[in-house]
C-alpha cells in the first residue's frame, strides 16, 4: 500500500483563463496560482500590502538606473500615499531624477548603437536611455553647483548627513525647477521622507561638490551621521519593512541598520521584521549583497528566516516594481505621512539614550 502524498494539503493548480479588462490585483492573484517567479511576485505583493496596512516603517532601496529610465513617478506615487517612509538611493539616481524636474533631455532609445559614434556626437547612454552630455549632464552639473551657491548658508558649518543635503536639495528643486512634480527628491522633501545615499563619493553630485569646494563653498558630509541617523530610524520604529530594488550599496545600507544597533552600539535589537528583495544577482559568488534573506538573518539584519515575511523575487525590477506599486495603490488606503525628517532629532536622542 502506497504512502499518503506529502503534497496532500497543497493547493491544486488549475489553469485559469484571462478575463478581459482584468485588474492588476486580480492578475497578480492569478499569477500566484501558477508557478516559478510569478508565484513569488504574488507573495511579494501580498507582503507589501501587509507592510502598509499593518503600519510598518517602510524603507525603499533603489539601485541601478530605474530613475533615469523614468520610474521616479512610481516612487512619487508611493511617497505621496504614505507607502514609503525612508529611502536609500545611489547618488546617481538623485542626480538623474533632477533631469526631469529641470526639463533636460532624456530619450528612450534602442540599445544597439555604435558607441564610438555616440561619443563623437556628444551622446551618452545607459542601455536604452539616451542622455546628451552637454545639454543634460553639463547643464545638470551647473544646476547642482547653483544649488550649492544659493543654499550654502544651509549646507555649511557642521558636517551633515546625506539625507539632510537631499532634503535641502529637494526643497530648492520645489522652489526653482519648472517641473518639480516630476522629481521624487522634491516629493520626498515635501513629505518629510529622508533620502540617504549609499555612498557619499560615488556619483556626479559629489563630483560637483569637489568643484564647489574649490570655489570656496565647502560642504562637509558625514558617513557616521548617515549610519547613526539610519539606525535611529530602525530603532525608533515599531515595525520595519524593507523593499529593495536591486542589490548593491542601497540594499546593504538599509540592512546594516540592525547590526549597527546590536553589534556596534551594543543595544538589544533583533533586526527588521520583513523584507522584499527584487534582483537578478545570484548568491553563489556573493554579488547578491548579503545573499539570501536567510544569510541576512545570521547577521542580525532580519529577525527570523520566515518565508511569509521575507520574499525574494528573482527578476529585473523595472518589470516587477510597477506591478507591486500598482497592486498596493489599488488595494491600500493612503497612510498619514510619517515625516521622519522632522522627527529625526528625537529618534537619535532615543537611540543614544539606549546605549
Amino acid at each position: 500500500m502506497g504512502k499518503k502524498s506529502l503534497f496532500h494539503h497543497a493547493p491544486d493548480i488549475v489553469p485559469q483563463k484571462l478575463p478581459k479588462g482584468i485588474s492588476v490585483p486580480d492578475l497578480i492573484t492569478m499569477m500566484g496560482r501558477t508557478c516559478f517567479e510569478a508565484r513569488n511576485v504574488q507573495r511579494a505583493a501580498s507582503l507589501f500590502q501587509r507592510m502598509i496596512d499593518q503600519g510598518d516603517t517602510i524603507w525603499l532601496g533603489i539601485a541601478g538606473a530605474g530613475i533615469a529610465g523614468g520610474m521616479g513617478g512610481m516612487v512619487i506615487s508611493l511617497i505621496e500615499a504614505g507607502f514609503v517612509n525612508v529611502i536609500c538611493s545611489t547618488g546617481a539616481q538623485v542626480y538623474h531624477d533632477l533631469h526631469f524636474a529641470f526639463h533636460l533631455p532624456v530619450k528612450s532609445i534602442h540599445p544597439n548603437w555604435d558607441d564610438d559614434q555616440l561619443r563623437r556626437h556628444g551622446d551618452t547612454r545607459i542601455y536604452d536611455i539616451g542622455i546628451r552630455e552637454k545639454e543634460t549632464l553639463e547643464a545638470q552639473d551647473e544646476i547642482i553647483r547653483q544649488f550649492v551657491r544659493e543654499r550654502h548658508d544651509r549646507l555649511s558649518g557642521a558636517p551633515m548627513s546625506s539625507w539632510q543635503f537631499n532634503y535641502q536639495l529637494g526643497r530648492w528643486v520645489a522652489e526653482t525647477a519648472p517641473h518639480p512634480e516630476l522629481s521624487f527628491t522634491a516629493a520626498a522633501a515635501r513629505s518629510g521622507v529622508p533620502i540617504f545615499w549609499d555612498s557619499l563619493a560615488n556619483h556626479s553630485i559629489a563630483m560637483n561638490l569637489a568643484r564647489t569646494d574649490y570655489e570656496g563653498l565647502p560642504v562637509q558630509l558625514s558617513a557616521q551621521q548617515d549610519i547613526v541617523h539610519s539606525a535611529a530610524i530602525a530603532y525608533g520604529s515599531e515595525q520595519t519593512g524593507f523593499v529593495e530594488l536591486g542589490g548593491g550599496g542601497p540594499k546593504n545600507f538599509i540592512q546594516q541598520t540592525g547590526p549597527t544597533i546590536s553589534q556596534i552600539l551594543g543595544i538589544d535589537f533583533e533586526g527588521a521584521d520583513r523584507g522584499i528583495q527584487i534582483g537578478t544577482a545570484v548568491e553563489r559568488e556573493g554579488s547578491l549583497s548579503s545573499c539570501t534573506f536567510g544569510e541576512a538573518v545570521t547577521w542580525g539584519k532580519y529577525q527570523h528566516a520566515d518565508e511569509a515575511n521575507l520574499v525574494q523575487v528573482w527578476g529585473e525590477y523595472s518589470i516587477i516594481f510597477p506591478l507591486l506599486a500598482a497592486y498596493v495603490t489599488d488595494l491600500c488606503q493612503p497612510r498619514a505621512l510619517a515625516n521622519l525628517c522632522d522627527r529625526m532629532d528625537a529618534m537619535v536622542t532615543r537611540l543614544e539614550a539606549a546605549r
